[in-house]
């Protein structure tokens, strides 16, 4: 359990909603909203269950020692979350996977995830309920130790089975996203919608680079460059009118975001450690994000951005 990594999965970023690639006939188009429609189940799994998932594990284990388990005599008995019921993900993927375009490697991958996810929803609950009740008190931790290696199998299997889902997702959508960008500088040219897709292209490479298990300084330095080099594009069309104007909503979260990737190259590049009182923000469930260059809130600034795009970047 590397307590870093685990930080940076447990605020799994949001994935946006996949986007239809240029249809020149109505065949094409029919193909298109099937594509759109599997994706997007695929993409509601993640968003919905992913997140608490990993935010299971990360409480868990900011108390259990990963190797050990729970012996009963820690200081502080957190327990665990639960997460969301999966039934609706489950039959989602099942419906999902009979529609065409059939893609047997992303099929694979979703039906992995829902039963993964599938398998970790009633071992958290019994988990939960056990720590919940101080049960512990009765038994000795007889039931934490016998169930601490089930969790553990669980939660790698999910997370094994979310980032290849991930995976193949983010592999279709970056293709149809440059296929979008293309054909928007051919009948556009570079104008508002082409500078909004560029920067959120950009901006998902960024994240990327930023919490790789093994950051690469080289590669973060690249990404960021040209993210800013698209968010600086992308800004004067904020103070425009008309229907070539990006929201200003839209360009501030970008701002952010751009703010915070700095400050997070500057931690990774320098290496700036984190305070007592960083860490413990960091181990607090939904409180790291206030913790200026951490990758909370790197992802925090993310999933704005990407909230603003899908509400509508120009108005």
């Amino acid at each position: 359990m590397k307590p870093f990594a685990a930080l940076v999965l447990a605020m799994g970023a949001l994935l946006a909603p996949a986007l239809a690639a240029p249809a020149s006939a109505q065949s094409a188009a029919h193909a298109d909203k099937a594509s759109i429609e599997k994706m997007n189940a695929y993409v509601g799994c993640i968003n919905r269950l992913s997140e608490r998932a990993y935010s299971s594990r990360a409480r868990y284990f900011s108390w259990v020692k990963a190797k050990t388990g729970p012996t009963g005599k820690e200081r502080i008995i957190y327990g665990l979350y639960t997460i969301y019921d999966t039934s609706d993900c489950r039959k989602n993927v099942a419906k999902a996977n009979a529609l065409e375009p059939h893609d047997a490697g992303l099929e694979a991958a979703a039906t992995a995830y829902a039963a993964a996810v599938g398998a970790l929803e009633p071992l958290l609950k019994e988990a939960d309920d056990y720590y919940t009740q101080e049960n512990y008190k009765d038994d000795k931790m007889a039931k934490g130790k016998a169930l601490h290696p089930k969790l553990v199998a669980a939660w790698d299997a999910f997370a094994g089975a979310d980032q290849k889902l991930r995976g193949e997702v983010e592999a279709i959508n970056d293709r149809r996203a440059l296929e979008k960008l293309a054909a928007i500088e051919q009948s556009e040219g570079r104008k508002a919608r082409y500078y909004v897709e560029a920067t959120m292209i950009q901006a998902k490479r960024l994240v990327r680079a930023e919490t790789a298990d093994k950051p690469d300084l080289a590669a973060i330095t690249a990404a960021l460059s040209d993210y800013e080099a698209a968010v600086n594009a992308a800004a004067p069309f904020a103070s425009g009118s008309g229907p070539d104007k990006i929201g200003s909503m839209f360009v501030s979260n970008a701002k952010s975001y751009l703010t915070t990737a700095k400050q997070l190259m500057r931690r990774i590049r320098d290496h700036v450690p984190y305070s007592s009182g960083d860490r413990m923000m960091l181990s607090q469930q939904g409180a790291g994000w206030m913790v200026e260059g951490s990758p909370p809130r790197l992802m925090r600034d993310y999933n704005q951005l990407v909230e603003a795009y899908n509400r509508g970047a120009r108005f």
